[in-house]
């Protein structure tokens, strides 16, 4: 089975970056430009759905969804709850 943080890295790649463009796990998403507020609810359902989880809108926040990185460490927090 993939790694979370692959299968995050891949989708963030696929449906934000233009093509030729890669991020690494630490790549800022969201202060560089590659995520936008509209790019972070988008990801925010993906993430839900794809895990079955469900993120709190307070925890939803550009902080945490700046690297793939920090959202892994977002999404562990809601697996298996």
């Amino acid at each position: 089975m993939e790694d979370i943080k692959e299968l995050i890295r891949k989708y963030v790649i696929s449906e934000y970056l233009d093509e030729g463009e890669e991020i690494t796990y630490d790549s800022p998403l969201i202060s560089s430009g590659y995520v936008d507020s509209f790019s972070m609810v988008s990801l925010l359902v993906f993430l839900e759905n794809k895990f079955k989880i469900k993120i709190p809108p307070e925890k939803a926040t550009p902080e945490a969804f700046d690297s793939v990185n920090k959202i892994v460490e977002l999404v562990n927090k809601y697996i298996n709850k």
